[in-house]
């Protein structure tokens, strides 16, 4: 579709339960300005359902669904509405080194994330989402341009300087060897001969994948490691932390003796045994657990590689010194949220002009305590306590009072890598190794006490879901905002706009995009457009996705309401 009005209503079905099945939206409401480039003109559907492999193709596109949870919307809104902010939110891009020896993609059988036979693609499929951006340019629903748009963390995957180069150029603009090793030759498992992986320049025949009917593809592995130069975006971008970005595959605890000697050593483990399979996918994924480093990257069938310097992991110090880099501002803002203040990367966490009268703020909610859920420490708590209150004329202290004070008031959107449901993880922060820490109950108490809160945006999960967290009154409910991942299948990032709807209440329109792909390619196409195609394809038919992860009809694209605490 082209420009079309907002008087109209949306006709195409979407997509319900595991989006496999085509079923009439629950509700709908009056069409965006524009759907071009969107989920609500087009979607990727599977050409054939079931278990073989299968290409994909343009679906219809998906309705907006109306949530009125916390409020009822009231009619004639569509014509008062006025954008008030337009962003895009990115989420769980795990930019990966796929031949990085500090890696245990023998797991994958237990661990499914362990290894994704289209992670090589990441770097090219990350481009042509960079450029749906550009191309969309502005809130499908508002028409207002893209103030800015912010990644909500594991922007790495494995926290190696490498793979914080390539996310950094891929978003400022630049260009990109996404290849580490001996240039000459791709090292890593897709090119090892073991059957516990899809080879795709020779399928070996009884293993998992061919058996699923994943196509030959010759010269993908080279392909995927050539040179090419990312446009960048060309709005304002800025950073969250995620636990792939400051822990070894994001679960390892910090401070492993001799870790950076793995990272960038000449022995790549690429099998072992079932029992000691079972026994490591057993510890990395229990709490509390030790987990053996030696014998996890030491031993069974291993493979001898490249070193690498550029693998060394980076600290969260690090991280935030790179984004300060006046070399990588890019399209701004300079430190991508990060500042000064953060730069010893102890507290990773800052606030931002989203736009007039609305305030950002960016957590951390990692812990290098390990694992891959988390939680907030006291100290950050109670400074994001304070931020809301200088920005709230009125609010709820601890008891449930209500508070009065002069101040200008600000709306305010959250932003964090984990979700209210995974930050029960309260291993102590080696950065702030005696603060207590807290759970994601806590933290939507704290957030309930405070009216100006509109929404908290997320990731982690890899799944789109949008929950309603109502308040004791209709004032204090807000929306949290979770978001799937662009590595796994559906691989979405999220428009979201704010507008005032001139009745006392807001709307925030959430639709979700794909990158700026083709449905289908050929397979000897090897343009970076097609690579993203393949990525997308890829990942749905890996034999671990999970298809559910595409979320509800009133996950994906919807208009939520909420009430205007300023009106």
């Amino acid at each position: 579709m082209g420009m079309i009005s907002r008087r109209g209503f949306v006709a195409a079905s979407g997509l319900a339960g595991l989006g496999l099945v085509l079923a009439a939206p629950a509700a709908s409401a009056k069409r965006a300005v524009r759907t071009t480039g969107t989920t609500l003109a087009s979607a990727a559907i599977p050409v054939t359902l079931g278990s073989a492999y299968t290409r994909l193709t343009a679906g219809p596109g998906w309705p907006l669904v109306v949530r009125e949870d916390l409020v009822a919307g009231r009619a004639g809104r569509d014509d008062r509405r006025t954008g008030l902010a337009s962003f895009v939110q990115f989420t769980d891009l795990h930019i990966t080194d796929t031949e990085s020896p500090a890696r245990f993609e023998y797991l994958h059988d237990l661990i499914g994330s362990a290894h994704r036979p289209q992670e090589t693609l990441g770097t090219a499929a990350t481009a042509a989402l960079v450029g749906r951006v550009n191309s969309l340019r502005l809130g499908p629903f508002t028409g207002r341009p893209f103030d800015f748009v912010m990644t909500t963390g594991d922007n790495t995957d494995n926290h190696e300087h490498l793979e914080l180069d390539w996310f950094l150029k891929l978003l400022n603009g630049g260009t990109i060897t996404p290849s580490s090793g001996d240039p000459t030759r791709y090292e890593g498992v897709q090119a090892s001969g073991s059957p516990l992986f899809w080879n795709p320049d020779e399928p070996l025949g009884g293993d998992a994948y061919t058996a699923k009917g994943f196509p030959r593809i010759p010269g993908l592995l080279t392909a995927a490691g050539a040179s090419f130069t990312s446009a960048g975006l060309r709005v304002p971008w800025y950073c969250t932390f995620g636990n792939h970005d400051d822990s070894v595959v994001g679960t390892l605890p910090d401070g492993i003796p001799g870790l950076a000697e793995w990272y960038t050593g000449r022995y790549k483990v690429i099998g072992k045994d079932e029992s000691t399979t079972a026994k490591l996918a057993a510890a990395i994924k229990t709490p509390g657990a030790t987990v053996p480093v030696s014998e996890l990257f030491g031993g069974g069938v291993v493979r001898e590689i490249t070193p690498d310097s550029r693998r060394r992991p980076f600290t969260t110090a690090e991280f935030v010194q790179a984004h300060l880099d006046a070399a990588n501002t890019g399209p701004g803002p300079e430190g991508h949220g990060f500042t000064g203040n953060n730069a010893d990367g102890a507290n990773v966490y800052y606030t931002f002009r989203i736009a007039p009268g609305i305030t950002g703020i960016s957590l951390d909610t990692t812990t290098l305590g390990g694992f891959a859920d988390g939680s907030i420490g006291l100290q950050q708590y109670l400074w994001v306590e304070k931020a809301l209150t200088r920005g709230s004329s009125a609010y709820y202290d601890f008891w449930g009072n209500k508070v009065h004070h002069q101040v200008t008031d600000e709306l305010f959107v959250l932003f964090s890598h984990h979700t209210s449901t995974t930050m029960g993880n309260l291993l102590p922060d080696a950065r702030h190794p005696l603060e207590p820490r807290l759970n994601g109950d806590t933290f939507v108490a704290l957030l309930h006490r405070f009216p100006n809160v509109l929404a908290w945006v997320n990731g982690h999960t890899h799944l789109n879901k949008i929950t309603a967290h109502p308040g004791k009154t209709p004032a204090q409910g807000f929306w949290e905002i979770n978001t799937a991942s662009h590595i796994d299948f559906p691989q979405h990032a999220r428009a979201i706009e704010v507008a005032d709807n001139g009745d006392g209440t807001l709307s925030l329109f959430t639709t979700l995009i794909e990158a700026e792909a083709p449905y289908s390619v050929d397979y000897g196409n090897r343009s970076l457009p097609a690579l993203a195609s393949l990525y997308r394809e890829l990942s749905y038919n890996d034999i671990h996705a999970k298809l559910d992860r595409l979320g509800a009809a009133a996950d994906r694209n919807t208009e939520l309401l909420v009430v205007h605490p300023l009106r």
